[in-house]
């Protein structure tokens, strides 16, 4: 860190640790209350260009974790690694080399011509430089195949050495079968991160998914942003196929047509059970090239003790992901500061931390900040597989992600709670504190599992994201439009602080947590799922 930023960074840390007035003293078993001004100085300093968008593998995610740690240090939090704040995250880079490499689409014997980011993105996923390609692709509907379901899009043909092409998101419920994979909401199946691993374990070549905006739940230039870039994938972790990426709706119906086949007719055909995969008059063909290095990065785990002699050997994890998309381009601003997503949820858990060891629970607390969630939820992975708390005796794991920078509201959001004993337990709080839940709605572009939380919850551990609540007090329609407009902000360089926010709702959805955790911490007993949730099974083994 240069000296001018360690000076800098000192002085904020002493003026958040040490503020002019007086804390309130709280009173045994009662949750201290969380400070707005702890928490925006905490994300002004994190969101600002200093910080260089706490890019994963880059000098401000480094300057990120040497800040969480001395914070962590500051507020009088134990280390959750032994002596240690911090938990390797072995990573590797790749970057792809499209100026490098000759591979293309071949669709009825004529090349496509398509431009890499334009067009399509891809990497190899398995961490090596280079690969040779002369397969042939496959459609294979949505790439399903669930049991429980009555669903497989594979029908038993063997997809070794193929490039599979795909639909993301999964089958859509019908006037017949309303229900199946989950109604309206998205399953774990229609996530892009599945469909990877299912085409792994096909012994497939590689996979591209084919975009849309309405079934991604976002553009194009998402993908653009983060598919010409480096990518990351944890090291000594099972590999991907060789070949991963996307492509844009305008392109596959190129290659569909180049190969004598009607996109849309075979889109609908995947919507029924007894779809086959359809070889296309195609394949992928050429050499990819790509640039790898291995990096280390960090989680930053910190406990406040738990007062019970019995119940102190348990834990209640919050968690929030510190990086962002770091300094990425030569010209103009280079720098995605990420202050909603997720600087806002970084001094969330810092303000959360300084409340919670004025008044510690029964159960041990741990704020963990971890790494390259952006990346595809790698740091929460790694804990989840390398726990630094055994995970029998982790109560739940509440995790923050782009908080309300919009304004105070009537509700809170608990998505996903529902499918535990965490759902009656987060009424329970809300009332306590003269808030509703707002109601549960469909989970179509499935937030469930694109969250750290879903690594915990993969693992057996109670499990969910809290939202910011939408019903706001203060010009409820001006405030609709404004948290509105963030969605073209959202993984743009223009995602930066404000210091004209109304942080309410912001305090408001961290006291929320941290009152919810401390229920959590107090309890008789460790939450449970829901009887029949697939999640449960790996709890109750």
């Amino acid at each position: 860190m240069n000296k001018p930023l360690l000076l800098s960074s000192i002085a904020i840390s002493l003026a958040i640790a040490f503020p002019l007035h007086a804390a309130d003293k709280v009173r045994a078993n009662k949750t201290a209350m969380v400070e707005e001004g702890p928490l925006r100085a905490h994300m002004a300093l994190l969101s600002s260009d200093s910080f260089e968008g706490r890019g994963t593998g880059q000098r401000g995610g480094d300057l990120t974790v040497q800040y969480l740690e001395s914070q962590s240090q500051v507020i009088g939090l134990k280390p959750g690694n032994g002596n240690s704040y911090r938990q390797l995250v072995k990573i590797a880079g790749v970057r792809a080399l499209p100026p490098q490499s000759s591979v293309q689409l071949i669709a009825g014997g004529s090349a496509l011509a398509i431009d890499f980011g334009k067009d399509w993105v891809w990497a190899p996923g398995d961490a090596q430089a280079t690969h040779q390609f002369d397969n042939e692709i496959v459609f294979v509907g949505y790439g399903i195949s669930a049991s429980e379901e009555k669903w497989d899009d594979y029908k038993g043909q063997d997809m070794r050495g193929k490039l599979l092409i795909m639909m993301v998101n999964d089958p859509q419920p019908t006037a017949d079968d309303a229900k199946r994979f989950g109604g309206k909401a998205l399953t774990y199946y229609g996530r892009w991160t599945y469909k990877y691993e299912e085409a792994m374990r096909r012994g497939a070549a590689g996979v591209l998914l084919i975009h849309t905006d309405a079934s991604a739940s976002y553009g194009w230039s998402v993908v653009q942003n983060s598919g010409t870039v480096e990518k990351f994938q944890l090291s000594g972790a099972a590999p991907g196929t060789g070949f991963q990426g996307w492509i844009s709706e305008d392109t596959a119906r190129k290659l569909f047509s180049g190969a004598g086949q009607d996109l849309d007719k075979l889109r609908a055909a995947a919507e029924q059970q007894d779809f086959k995969p359809v070889t296309l008059n195609a394949k992928l063909a050429g050499e990819a090239k790509a640039e790898i290095r291995q990096i280390e990065q960090y989680n930053v785990a910190a406990v406040v003790p738990g007062t019970d002699p019995k119940l102190k050997d348990e834990v209640i994890i919050y968690s929030a992901h510190w990086d962002h998309l770091g300094k990425q381009g030569t010209t103009g601003d280079t720098i995605y500061n990420g202050a909603v997503d997720n600087a806002s949820g970084t001094a969330g858990l810092l303000a959360m931390a300084k409340a919670a060891i004025q008044s510690p629970g029964k159960r041990s607390q741990m704020f963990l900040w971890v790494a390259a969630e952006e990346q595809g939820l790698l740091g929460s992975a790694l804990y989840a597989a390398q726990p630094l708390w055994p995970l029998e005796k982790t109560a739940a794991n509440l995790n923050l992600d782009s908080l309300n920078f919009v304004g105070i509201t009537r509700d809170v959001s608990t998505q996903g709670s529902e499918r535990t004993e965490l759902g009656e337990i987060a009424e329970k709080v809300a009332k306590s504190m003269q808030l509703k839940i707002a109601p549960a709605q469909p989970d179509l572009t499935g937030g469930y599992f694109r969250s750290d939380h879903f690594s915990f919850a993969k693992a057996g551990v109670p499990a969910f994201s809290i939202g910011g609540g939408k019903d706001y007090i203060k010009d409820p329609e001006a405030a609709k439009e404004k948290a509105k407009a963030y969605g073209k902000r959202y993984h743009q360089v223009s995602d930066e602080y404000d210091p004209s926010w109304d942080l309410s709702g912001m305090v408001q959805q961290a006291q929320f947590t941290l009152n919810l955790g401390r229920a959590v911490a107090d309890a008789a007993k460790m939450p449970a799922w829901k009887a029949g949730d697939p999640l449960g099974k790996v709890r109750a083994k």
